[in-house]
């Protein structure tokens, strides 16, 4: 089952683009951004994104090859291919509400010699797959799309098998989105301080439409949720779930991962380059292995940015 695509042609005002419902929303928003999004989100499907999926992933599940693996909200297949790469998946299926993400997917998906994998729009409130059909179901930002997080969450304990596992993860936590908005404004108005006494720092065409597609501008519209582990924690439990791991991470590397982030969308073009991606990259795991070494022990769930969880459906479960 999916939802229909809107038909932007009939759409006269783009004030009615924001009147469609969430779904219709994100439907267009994620078509028009397939082609872009690896590229806006530095995701690749070598080493550096396959070692990222799978330490994301052994953080809460355990790490061995799993059978039939479904993941809902695809988006370009980060998650589902690069864990197949890392060796965690044997059958790889995707869906995403988005057409062009699915075929985004299946198209990295072969490019990496994945030439088996299952792609379907379909929406993760209602998946198309018979009770009882998978052994693993991932996602990874997804649920903050969603309209109706426990509907996903419930089909998602539905077509697993028993004894099978969901593990969700990059969905964002309320508190620590609230204190990393903070860090992104402060980076911005310091980037565009400097911008003043120095010409050729910032983008002057920054606040200019680029984008002759009009969903284009609902990028700030998708993004539907955040947060608290105990709300996710609710209701994995009245969906049936047993055996809950949900974790928190990225604080001090979050406030300097958005920080770069602020300054990648302001800068001029041309300005940063090779040099600049490596050296966020190398500082970003640098304060990211601090977090985990010391800062979790010392900082409060809750304030950190990234959402992590498993969840298993019991073995006597039908």
């Amino acid at each position: 089952m999916s939802t229909t695509k809107p038909d932007l042609r009939a759409l006269q005002d783009p004030e009615e683009l924001l009147e469609l419902d969430a779904k219709a929303r994100n439907i267009l928003y994620h078509d028009w951004e397939a082609t872009q999004y690896d590229d806006k989100w530095s995701i690749s499907f070598d080493e550096r994104c396959i070692s990222y999926a799978k330490e994301k992933f052994v953080k809460v599940a355990p790490e061995h090859k799993y059978g039939k693996v479904l993941e809902i909200g695809c988006g370009t297949g980060f998650f589902v291919v690069n864990l197949w790469q890392a060796g965690l998946v044997r059958q790889a299926f995707a869906t995403d509400i988005s057409e062009g993400m699915v075929e985004a997917c299946k198209r990295n998906a072969r490019l990496v010699g994945l030439k088996n994998l299952e792609g379907r729009a379909a929406d993760a409130e209602a998946l198309p797959y018979k009770t009882g059909s998978f052994d693993l179901v991932v996602g990874h930002a997804v649920l903050h799309h969603l309209p109706d997080v426990p509907a996903a969450l419930a089909e998602c304990y539905r077509v697993l098998k028993p004894g099978g596992m969901l593990v969700i993860a990059g969905e964002p936590t309320r508190i620590g989105h609230a204190v990393n908005k903070l860090a992104r404004r402060a980076t911005a108005t310091t980037f565009k301080a400097l911008g003043r006494v120095r010409s050729g720092l910032v983008n002057p065409d920054r606040n200019v439409t680029k984008h002759d597609d009009p969903a284009a501008a609902l990028e700030r519209h998708v993004d539907l949720h955040e947060f608290h582990p105990h709300m996710v924690e609710a209701w994995l439990r009245v969906a049936g779930f047993g055996s809950l791991q949900i974790r928190t991470e990225e604080f001090v590397s979050g406030f300097f991962g958005w920080s770069v982030r602020t300054v990648e969308a302001l800068a001029a073009p041309g300005l940063l380059g090779e040099r600049w991606a490596y050296w966020a990259y190398r500082n970003y795991l640098r304060l990211y292995h601090l977090d985990e070494a010391v800062t979790r022990h010392l900082v409060p769930k809750p304030l950190f940015y990234n959402l992590l969880f498993s969840a298993v459906k019991p073995a006597a479960a039908r």
